[in-house]
């Protein structure tokens, strides 16, 4: 009788098991997506650097998929996180603009991501996913009036938002000067100067009796002078408290932000996120503020680095990167989970202070950085996939793909098959997993602002990739690698040089750019002008007129679109910002330790005596464990190759 119970039971246990296997392996899988701002190609480990650690991305790299040539449609933030969310070229949704600036610069204007554009995110939205965004936007915010958000990731397709509405800037730190406009403030800050001086000239002209002037005409002087004043001062002194804000959702809750919290904040918002939605399919874009200046100034990275600010910086954000992947890992996702690394554009060489020495960061053996147009070392950015059941781990693609391409990728991934309107971008699937040896881009085009700044082909059964710069800017001063007097290249006017013929190069060859190609040195010289001038103009055919959002009118400050909490203009409030004293303790472990913590970590949310008392006693014993005469040999052994930041000692 026992045993005639015992078989059905065994069945009916093994029918479950394999039932709840089928229904795993047909789950949609999840996405976390992390886009860095503003890093170089150069300055990750897996791509060549040998002097900044990231043993976390270089990590993912190994366990999943390199792109060697990965492009973003931009060289700025505004209008390649605009193609990136869409698919589309940032010109279709009218986010390029055709003079400075190229990115929106306050959150008071009305420019942004048109409320017609459709986003990856609102995509998955419709197919039952739960999106969320934590870190930077920059895409706007208002659009007629404070509060109708028609430009707010929530109506993008984001169910969840916690960040920055704008980016980072060094306006947001006192005493880090200002990024926005800074020639121009300087300019309207003399203006107000000399009304200043002309019109305490007239007042004491006519005190003095020496002419009759009219009080109409000095109190008429007096108010233009407070007007003009009021039109720099009241935007551009207060950037920090109108643009340096945290949203949650549609709500200001930090207003101005707390930059010494900021890391934190963020990497718990993400890992809370992926958290909730662990038994639902979901999309976590994770878009870092890290490594834009004004760079954080951590304590348990500061100083740890060979390189600076700039370096810990770097070393930080890969520890942040690495405590999401473990979130992912730990909770057993990391086979239905699509990771996704990659930076919204090449790294800023210009950037530097005083205070904390070179602020951009490097792009390897590319030419040019950010806001240089064409160039590759502006949009030549990482790009690593990880899904551990489908990518074979170590592959590497050489071919080129878009950071355009993860907008359709995602759509088939997440069985979208719905009709769509026209994609720049390409599936990548078929390539990420060795089904196809060539990528479907065979042309690419470059802008710099609204301007076809440069093309790409690569021509069928040839591995080279002939490259075409209609114009370059104009470094500055003569003989730099930058545009070190603006800080920033220009598109346009003055600030470029325009070729014709084009410039051309064969990246395959010459990934550098540093070796012009003639019709003596290449024999397809021709035959490449005419194949690229035939796509460009079936390219030019392809766009419609749009709107454009990166007009002055658009951008600039007015107080009615200013994001506020509390009563405008005394807008201000604080969140609690103030990291746990465990945190503070577990911070400082060796990786193993928080990995075993993070694994018992349900238990330990039952037991609140132990989980308070715990931490001070491990950090107890390690600080017995450094000071202890009798590990005096193994301390004086390691130090000279340890380095330990917040998570683990990293050699090399």
């Amino acid at each position: 009788m026992r045993h005639s119970l015992l078989e059905p039971c065994l069945l009916l246990l093994l029918l479950l098991a394999l039932w709840s296997d089928v229904r795993g392996e047909d789950r949609r899988p999840n996405f976390v997506l992390i886009m860095v701002d503003d890093m170089g190609i150069g300055d990750v480990g897996c791509y060549g650097n040998d002097t900044i650690r990231t043993p976390n991305i270089d990590r993912l790299a190994s366990e999943g998929v390199k792109l060697t040539q990965h492009i973003a449609a931009s060289p700025v933030c505004t209008p390649s996180r605009t193609a990136f969310m869409t698919g589309r070229y940032a010109i279709r949704s009218g986010m390029a603009g055709s003079g400075p600036p190229h990115v929106l610069l306050f959150l008071g204007g009305s420019g942004g991501l048109p409320p017609s554009e459709t986003t990856f995110a609102k995509r998955l939205q419709q197919q039952g996913y739960t999106t969320g965004l934590v870190g930077k936007w920059h895409l706007g915010v208002n659009c007629e009036h404070r509060g109708d958000h028609c430009h707010h990731p929530n109506h993008h397709g984001f169910s969840f938002f916690y960040g920055m509405p704008f980016t980072l800037v060094n306006d947001c730190v006192p005493g880090m000067g200002t990024h926005v406009m800074a020639p121009l403030q300087q300019t309207f800050k003399n203006l107000s100067m000399l009304l200043g001086i002309g019109l305490l000239t007239l007042v004491f002209i006519r005190a003095c009796g020496f002419f009759d002037i009219s009080l109409r005409l000095l109190a008429a002087l007096f108010s233009f002078g407070i007007l003009v004043t009021a039109v720099w001062y009241v935007p551009f002194h207060f950037l920090r408290r109108w643009n340096c804000i945290i949203m949650r959702d549609q709500e200001v809750v930090q207003q101005p932000m707390t930059m010494e919290t900021l890391p934190f904040r963020m990497l718990t918002e993400a890992q809370q996120f992926v958290k909730r939605n662990a038994h639902q399919p979901f999309l976590l874009f994770f878009s870092l503020l890290h490594i834009h200046t004004p760079l954080f100034n951590t304590p348990a990275f500061s100083g740890k680095s060979r390189h600076g600010r700039y370096g810990d910086n770097m070393e930080e954000l890969d520890w942040i990167v690495g405590e999401l992947i473990q979130t992912v890992d730990s909770l057993g996702m990391a086979n239905n989970t699509l990771i996704y690394l990659t930076s919204d554009h090449g790294g800023h060489l210009e950037n530097s202070h005083p205070l904390i020495g070179q602020g951009g960061g490097w792009n390897g053996i590319y030419r040019g950085g950010k806001a240089m147009g064409g160039w590759e070392g502006g949009i030549r950015v990482p790009g690593i996939f990880r899904w551990p059941s489908r990518l074979a781990a170590g592959r590497v693609v050489d071919e080129p793909t878009s950071l355009m391409d993860l907008y359709p990728t995602l759509k088939y991934l997440a069985q979208d098959t719905q009709s769509d309107r026209h994609v720049d971008g390409h599936n990548l699937m078929p390539l990420l997993e060795g089904k196809v040896d060539r990528s479907e881009h065979e042309f690419m085009f470059h802008y710099c602002g609204s301007y076809l700044n440069a093309a790409r082909w690569h021509p069928p059964g040839s591995p080279s990739i002939f490259k075409l710069h209609f114009f370059t800017p104009n470094f500055s001063p003569p003989g730099a690698i930058g545009c070190y007097d603006t800080n920033l290249c220009q598109c346009h006017g003055d600030g470029v040089t325009h070729h014709d013929p084009p410039l051309l190069y064969d990246l395959f060859h010459d990934p550098s750019e540093s070796r012009p190609l003639s019709p003596d040195t290449e024999p397809r010289y021709a035959e490449v002008l005419h194949q690229t001038a035939k796509a460009i103009e079936k390219h030019q055919r392809s766009k419609q007129d749009v709107p454009n959002q990166m007009t002055w009118e658009k951008i600039l400050w007015r107080p009615w679109l200013q994001p506020c909490c509390g009563t405008f203009p005394f807008c201000g409030c604080k969140e609690d910002t103030t990291p746990t004293s465990s945190f503070i303790i577990i911070s400082t472990w060796p990786v193993s330790l928080q990995q075993w913590l993070s694994k018992h970590q349900s238990w330990l949310q039952q037991k609140p005596i132990i989980a308070l008392l715990l931490p001070r006693l491990i950090s107890f014993l390690l600080h017995l464990l450094q000071t202890a005469p009798f590990i005096s040999f193994y301390s004086s052994r390691s130090s000279s190759c340890c380095a330990c930041g917040y998570s683990a000692c990293i050699c090399k």
